[in-house]
């Protein structure tokens, strides 16, 4: 492999992690605001109910795309697991 198509590669990598890193940040966004409204509402931080279907359609996606639906379905779970911490500290405070 030349050291150009190299390079090309790793732009796109670069690309594609700096369209992630926003994405992520827009989907933080959102879930700060439904944590707000579950902690002004009275609601429980987590909804396993919701949390099993998202992993569930995350894993068909994964299929979908021929991505490993273990690794999307970890990816999801790290997700989650930040979202319901920042949902308990608006909860808390």
């Amino acid at each position: 492999m030349s050291e150009d198509m190299l390079d090309r590669y790793r732009q796109s990598i670069d690309n594609i992690d700096a369209a992630l890193v926003y994405l992520l940040a827009e989907r933080f966004k959102v879930t700060q605001a439904v944590g707000r409204h579950k902690a002004e509402s009275g609601l429980p931080p987590a909804d396993p109910g919701r949390e099993k279907r998202q992993i569930e359609r995350l894993r068909k996606l994964a299929e979908d795309a021929d991505l490993d639906p273990e690794f999307s379905e970890k990816f999801l779970r790290f997700i989650i697991d930040e979202v319901i911490r920042h949902h308990e500290r608006l909860r808390e405070d």
